[in-house]
């Protein structure tokens, strides 16, 4: 909602989505949308009980209409470019308490990208110094992902079938609109970069694809993917505009049996983290309540300096750990946070930020000329 990633707040849209309800595996290839992304997090360990977690998404976005500067501004003399690609990504050690963090402005797509019945993409990313990596976001066979990048080789396998939030697939408050599908099952696989060291893990992990046909600008978004040791998953967001705020919340049971609703609480704890470089200050713990299911879950997240920063753009983006109360029983669990539009002070960073910006744009017109 990483986007959310995929938690960046959409502004109204006049021409309402297609309402077809969602299909895979038509539907987990790219849409003729403004921006769109398709996002994983996990949990992990290794052989020896030490904990991780990942995150890693890929953004697509109209070059035209997206309403974001640092994907926008480098592209508005490139006529034949009609979309532009960013992958973010993050490995944390948890027990360390240390976060690995790849933000690519640019990801160039190879031209086999999106040619497949599923979802394949294979892209290419400009380090900060010189040099490019690799990553590959591709479902391998039905319910079954390959995520790779340079700090992570992972398989994903799926115990069940997706998840359709709202109506069929589209969640819509105040002329906002955005199609989202969820695979909350996965079992992951496979190794991670830590400190140089490539660590083999397995764990839990989780799978978002959304898409909308909207701009975007800094409202407030606050998301939580949870998995439960009993089998219940549950995906649940707060999308402040205005003040005026909007929930969603899918339950999917132990037996794979789905409810949604749009009244429950959340409220954030005392805890938090303070940022030194954009002075946003992050709620790490919150109280989730679901009165129809008689749930009520303690979130904290796991991690610390789980910031991402994207041009004008933070969000905070953090494994957790879970305590829920469902009935008369605790049950433990695991899931992640994100957190977009939290109040920050970018003074400390408008010349690095312009600098940046400069530079980044004539990367990526240079690198586009070489390409194309």
């Amino acid at each position: 909602m990483h986007a959310q990633c995929n938690g960046f707040s959409v502004i109204i849209n006049m021409q309402p989505m297609d309402h077809k309800e969602i299909h895979l595996p038509e539907d987990a290839l790219p849409h003729d949308s403004v921006i769109e992304w398709w996002y994983f997090n996990g949990n992990l360990r290794d052989k020896d009980g030490n904990r991780y977690a990942f995150m890693d998404c890929l953004f697509r976005a109209d070059a035209k209409r997206v309403n974001i500067p640092i994907l926008k501004q480098p592209f508005k003399n490139f006529k034949d470019i009609p979309y532009v690609y960013s992958g973010h990504s993050i490995v944390s050690d948890i027990d360390r308490q240390k976060s690995h963090k790849d933000l690519h402005t640019i990801s160039l797509m190879s031209r086999d990208s999106f040619t497949r019945p599923m979802l394949y993409a294979n892209y290419l990313n400009q380090l900060d110094v010189d040099g490019f990596s690799t990553s590959e976001m591709a479902e391998t066979e039905k319910g079954a992902f390959h995520i790779k990048t340079e700090r992570m080789d992972l398989y994903l396998r799926s115990g069940g079938k997706p998840i359709l939030h709202g109506k069929g697939g589209t969640i819509s408050f105040w002329g906002r609109e955005s199609r989202y599908y969820s695979i909350t099952d996965l079992h992951a696989d496979g190794v991670i970069n830590v400190e140089g060291e490539w660590v083999r893990v397995k764990g839990k992990a989780w799978m978002d694809h959304q898409w909308t046909d909207a701009g975007y600008r800094k409202d407030k978004w606050t998301w939580f993917s949870v998995q439960l040791n009993s089998g219940m998953d549950i995906m649940c967001a707060e999308y402040e505009v205005d003040r005026v705020k909007n929930y969603f919340l899918t339950v999917i049971d132990q037996n794979r049996r789905v409810r949604r609703y749009e009244h429950f609480s959340m409220v954030s704890g005392k805890d938090a983290w303070e940022s030194k470089k954009t002075k946003a200050k992050y709620p790490t713990s919150w109280t989730v309540k679901i009165p129809e299911e008689d749930i009520e879950l303690d979130i904290r997240s796991d991690a610390s300096d789980q910031e991402m920063i994207f041009g004008d753009i933070n969000y905070w983006e953090s494994p957790t750990i879970v305590s829920a109360a469902v009935g008369k029983k605790r049950i433990k669990g695991v899931g992640f946070m994100e957190l977009v539009g939290y109040p920050s002070d970018y003074n400390a960073l408008i010349l690095a930020g312009k600098n940046l910006n400069t530079r980044i744009q004539e990367q990526a017109v240079a690198l586009f000329k070489k390409v194309f």
